[in-house]
């Protein structure tokens, strides 16, 4: 028998016309927050950041693909591992079939990791997803955005992460993450040298600029599920670590 407190539709309806309102609020309140991270200055990218691809050598530049605006999501997919995370892995679901409306709107979409280009080509197949995915294993691309650390910066007890400054003892020992890390074939210090983000870039006259990064609970609005399950009737529910890769279900 539930224990939610139930109601007639005239009961229901009350309260749902002011959750109305106050979704009306948030919608206003979020078009605003886009219009505020479009007014961002644009910073000049001054190095040239190398990528291997499926077809090869590129720069930053060249994954563009000929459009002004890139969109980089940071998958945690280190050297280290034998496969993705599977929480960046549940969000890759729910953008693979975005790119290609994306794509015919101006804006390049691709994933970028430190993991190999062969690796990351094998894990694609696996998943059978669409975007493009490429590698910055040798270049400062991932660190430069506070998406990947040294073995150095992890020692030092202390990084760089959405913006401030953030003790890594805590990560290391968090609830799960030792079930995570083993899920990516890694040990937990390895598993936490990646962290999750997307940044955007433009392109104009031939520069290419930074324009926005977001991390940590700043990309959870992309990670089409959870949408899903705050709409939901008991929510996200969550007591632990519930989900997999799509095809380990």
């Amino acid at each position: 028998m539930t224990q939610h407190r139930t109601g007639t539709r005239e009961e229901w309806l009350e309260p749902r016309l002011r959750l109305l309102d106050a979704e009306k609020e948030l919608t206003r309140r979020s078009d605003e927050l886009a219009r505020q991270r479009q007014e961002l200055p644009w910073v000049k990218v001054e190095k040239d950041y190398r990528f291997e691809t499926d077809d090869g050598d590129a720069s930053l530049a060249d994954l563009f693909e000929g459009r002004s605006q890139l969109l980089v999501y940071h998958f945690m997919f280190g050297a280290e591992y034998t496969a993705g995370c599977p929480a960046c892995s549940a969000i890759a679901d729910g953008f693979n079939g975005t790119h290609v409306h994306l794509e015919n709107h101006d804006v390049a979409m691709i994933a970028v990791s430190l993991a190999p280009i062969a690796a990351i080509q094998a894990y694609k197949r696996r998943m059978g997803w669409t975007f493009r995915w490429v590698s910055s294993g040798g270049s400062d691309f991932n660190y430069d955005f506070n998406a990947s650390y040294s073995d150095e910066q992890q020692r030092s007890g202390e990084r760089e992460y959405n913006y401030r400054t953030v003790p890594v003892a805590p990560m290391l020992e968090s609830e799960g993450v030792a079930t995570v890390a083993a899920m990516t074939g890694t040990d937990v210090e390895a598993y936490t040298r990646q962290a999750p983000g997307m940044s955007s870039f433009a392109q104009e006259e031939g520069i290419v600029y930074h324009t926005y990064s977001a991390y940590a609970r700043g990309v959870d609005a992309l990670w089409g599920m959870y949408q899903w399950l705050d709409r939901a009737p008991r929510g996200r529910n969550e007591t632990g670590l519930w989900f997999r890769r799509h095809d380990e279900y």
